[in-house]
C-alpha cells in the first residue's frame, strides 16, 4: 500500500492511521501537507467527538521519510505545520502508540491531549542524529510535556527509551500488556465521546496556558444546557446527553 492518511468515523470516534508500512510508517512529505486538511474535515464533523491517532501494523510512526523531502520545502515547516493542526484540534486527542515512536512519530504523539501505548514500543526524538535544530513550538511542547530535564535527555542523547522509561518520564498516559491497546483506547474513547464537549474544550484551552480565555468559557457555560443536562442525569440516574459540541477548522 501506498503510503496514506486513513481515516474512519465510528460511533464519535474519528481513528487516524499513519500508513506507510515500507518505511515503518515514516512521514512523507504529502503525508505532512495533508494532515492538517483531514483534522480541519474532522474538527468540523459534530459525529467526531474524539480523535484516536494510531500507525498501522505494529509501527506507530517511525519519523520522517527524509527521501521524500526533496525540493525547496522545509521539512521542519511540514512538521510543525502538521503538529500545531493535531494539538489545535477542539476535541480530545488520543495517540495509540506501539512499536515505534521516533522523530516525528512523538512530534505527533507529544502533540495529542493523550498517548496510550503497548509494551514493547520504543519512543525517542532524534535530530541530534542529524544535526537537525528540533523547533522551538515541538521543544516547548515536549518540555512541557515530560520536563526540562528530561526533553534535554531526550533531545541531547537522540536515545531510545523503552516504554517503561517512557510512562515514568510522563510521556505516556497508560501502558498495556501486548494485545490490550485497542481495547482499551476504544474503550477510554467511548468513555470520552460520552462526556461534555464544553467540558472538555475548555479543560483543553486552560491546560494548554489559554488562561485569558476564562470569560469566554464562562460565557459559553451560561449559554449553554450542559450543566442543567449533566445534574438533571445524575439526578435521575441515567446517562446524559450533553448538545455543546466543539467544531470549527483544527488551526488558528
Amino acid at each position: 500500500m501506498d503510503a496514506a492518511l486513513l481515516h474512519t468515523v465510528a460511533d464519535g470516534v474519528a481513528t487516524v492511521v499513519i500508513s506507510h508500512p515500507a518505511k515503518r510508517n515514516a512521514m512523507t512529505a504529502a503525508m505532512w501537507r495533508a494532515l492538517p486538511e483531514v483534522l480541519d474535515g474532522l474538527a468540523a464533523d459534530p459525529a467526531v467527538r474524539v480523535l484516536v491517532l494510531t500507525g498501522a501494523g505494529p509501527t506507530f510512526c517511525a519519523g520522517a521519510d527524509i527521501s521524500s523531502l526533496a525540493g525547496d520545502e522545509d521539512p521542519r515547516a511540514l512538521a510543525v505545520a502538521a503538529e500545531d493542526a493535531l494539538a489545535a484540534f477542539p476535541k480530545p486527542t488520543l495517540a495509540a502508540i506501539r512499536g515505534f515512536c521516533v522523530g516525528g512519530g512523538s512530534q505527533l504523539a507529544a502533540a495529542c491531549d493523550l498517548r496510550f501505548a503497548e509494551e514493547g514500543a520504543s519512543f525517542g526524538v532524534t535530530p541530534a542524529k542529524l544535526g537537525i535544530v528540533y523547533p522551538a513550538s515541538s521543544t516547548r511542547r515536549l518540555a512541557a510535556l515530560v520536563g526540562p530535564a528530561v526533553a534535554k535527555y531526550l533531545l541531547f542523547s537522540a536515545e531510545l527509551i523503552d516504554a517503561e522509561h517512557a510512562l515514568r518520564t510522563g510521556f505516556l498516559n497508560e501502558l498495556l500488556p501486548a494485545g490490550q491497546l485497542d481495547e482499551r483506547v476504544s474503550d477510554f474513547a467511548r468513555v470520552l465521546a460520552a462526556r461534555s464537549q464544553l467540558t472538555q474544550a475548555a479543560a483543553k484551552e486552560f491546560a494548554d496556558g489559554r488562561t485569558d480565555r476564562d470569560a469566554y468559557w464562562a460565557q459559553q457555560a451560561a449559554g449553554s444546557d450542559d450543566t442543567a443536562e449533566g445534574v438533571a442525569a445524575f439526578l435521575e440516574r441515567r446517562a446524559p446527553s450533553f448538545s455543546w459540541t466543539a467544531g470549527g477548522p483544527a488551526r488558528g
